[in-house]
């Protein structure tokens, strides 16, 4: 098995290899998160510890453009950032556990073997379909039939939630924890304008709309043709 240390405190990632290497494990070290993207995508590793402030690229954006690019390797965020809400966005941006600093080595290594024995997961989709409507992940890139759509990144990632759940009631809680990590209703109309403008680029040119407004509930992307 093959790990990837991706950790900026020299000590504390010479730390963590020695004691995994003693298990018979083959561990590698990324003293920033660029680096640290680079090779798990570009190499074969079975996990990624993961540390949360690094230097270039921080470890959430790390995982997330691994799970945008389709990566599915393990990943064990080892952070500083110990609150219920860190723990939380570091699950959601796409790892797989979340172990806070200071830590013992021996749960750990409990962690790491137990992720090891989880069945790796299949490889995630890069592209995402509604109807004729499509987005490509890897290209950041939208289109719909022949169409290119230029969206904002705020817009992207709106859509890319509403693919995921295609078919599915979108509430505006949802949006607001997914797309802009609010776990609070700030009382504005930001996701309407948003939502408006969204669909604008998606279904003005086209004969039958694709993202639907749920009277009292939310949004709902679904091609009814």
């Amino acid at each position: 098995m093959k790990i990837l240390v991706i950790e900026d405190d020299a000590e504390s990632a010479s730390y963590i290899a020695k004691g995994l290497r003693e298990t018979g494990l083959v561990v590698d070290i990324a003293s920033d998160g660029r680096e640290g993207l680079i090779r798990v995508l570009s190499e074969d590793y079975d996990l990624a510890i993961v540390d949360r402030m690094l230097p270039e690229l921080d470890g959430l954006s790390l995982v997330e453009r691994l799970r945008g690019a389709g990566k599915t390797t393990r990943v064990l965020f080892l952070s500083a950032m110990s609150g219920v809400q860190d723990r939380v966005r570091g699950l959601k941006s796409g790892g797989d556990d979340y172990l806070a600093k200071p830590f013992a080595f021996s749960e750990l290594l409990a962690r790491v073997e137990a992720l090891l024995r989880r069945p790796a997961m299949e490889e995630a989709a890069t592209r995402l379909t509604v109807g004729d409507l499509e987005m490509d992940l890897l290209a950041r890139s939208v289109k719909r039939g022949e169409l290119d759509i230029e969206l904002q990144p705020r817009e992207f990632k709106i859509l890319e939630y509403m693919m995921r759940h295609a078919g599915q009631v979108v509430t505006r809680t949802m949006l607001l924890e997914n797309v802009w990590n609010y776990h609070f209703d700030p009382q504005t109309n930001v996701i309407d304008v948003h939502i408006s403008r969204l669909r604008g680029k998606i279904d003005r040119d086209f004969d039958r709309p694709l993202l639907h407004t749920v009277r009292g509930a939310g949004y709902c992307l679904r091609d009814s043709g």
